[in-house]
């Protein structure tokens, strides 16, 4: 592991009361009933630590704070730590993947 493999992909289980936000419904056309909604991220900081702060409002996603539940590390663990270019690079291809799915999925 390199000194520059230290970023993180992450995701949070959040509340279906988010399919009541008219944002994220227009994110998440093909959302199929029943599937999970989730938030993924990176970060530079322990996912831990970073659900916490988005909870407390430090630097936080509104859909996080209002309505994220858990982090989900079993979607994520395996590809931690990264560099900085493939945290930001698996975010969005992370959030493709859980969108094809069917999820409903918020990514920043």
């Amino acid at each position: 592991m390199g000194r520059r493999e230290r970023h993180h992909v992450y995701v949070i289980e959040l509340s279906k009361d988010v399919l009541h936000e008219a944002r994220f419904r227009k994110a998440n056309p093909g959302y199929v009933a029943g599937k999970p909604c989730v938030y993924v991220g990176m970060t530079g900081l322990d996912p831990d630590l970073r659900f916490d702060r988005h909870k407390a409002g430090i630097q936080s996603n509104r859909f996080v704070k209002q309505f994220g539940l858990r982090l989900l590390p079993e979607l994520y663990a395996l590809y931690n730590p990264l560099s900085y270019e493939h945290a930001r690079d698996l975010e969005v291809e992370l959030a493709i993947d859980f969108r094809e799915a069917g999820y409903g999925v918020w990514q920043a």
